[in-house]
């Protein structure tokens, strides 16, 4: 294993992000149909905050069967933007920064998802996923 491996190798690139101005309705269509669970909130390149899923669980039934549910998640969501719900206070990194200092601050932290910005402008996301892909290609 490199041990000088840059996050960039192993990083998303092609990220899907929100807008503050967007809905949670649209952000929860987001992460179901894209399968994910971190997305970036942007004005233009740059980065203002982090939407998990996890943050929308906590004030609705995003995860609930049924036409009811969809619904109350409706009423719920438009009580709310996503400037609101999302994390503000983020910790990035640069796309030098290496592999194992990715795996040091998500191994400390309670996220699971770090933003990639390369002056000021949002270029990737990793995730503790593309951590442990990672690892497992070196087995």
């Amino acid at each position: 294993m490199k041990k000088r491996t840059p996050v960039s190798s192993i990083m998303t690139s092609d990220v899907i992000t929100l807008n503050n101005t967007d809905t949670l309705e649209k952000a929860e269509q987001l992460f179901k149909n894209h399968n994910i669970r971190h997305i970036p909130v942007v004005n233009g390149a740059q980065i203002i905050g982090m939407l998990s899923y996890s943050d929308l669980l906590r004030i609705s039934f995003a995860d609930a069967i049924g036409d009811d549910e969809q619904e109350i998640d409706t009423v719920v969501y438009n009580m709310f933007t996503i400037e609101q719900v999302m994390a503000k206070s983020l910790v990035t990194v640069d796309p030098n920064t290496t592999i194992k200092e990715v795996a040091e601050i998500l191994s400390t932290k309670e996220f699971h998802a770090l933003p990639v910005v390369d002056n000021k402008a949002l270029i990737g996301i990793v995730t503790t996923t593309d951590l442990i892909n990672f690892l497992l290609e070196q087995f």
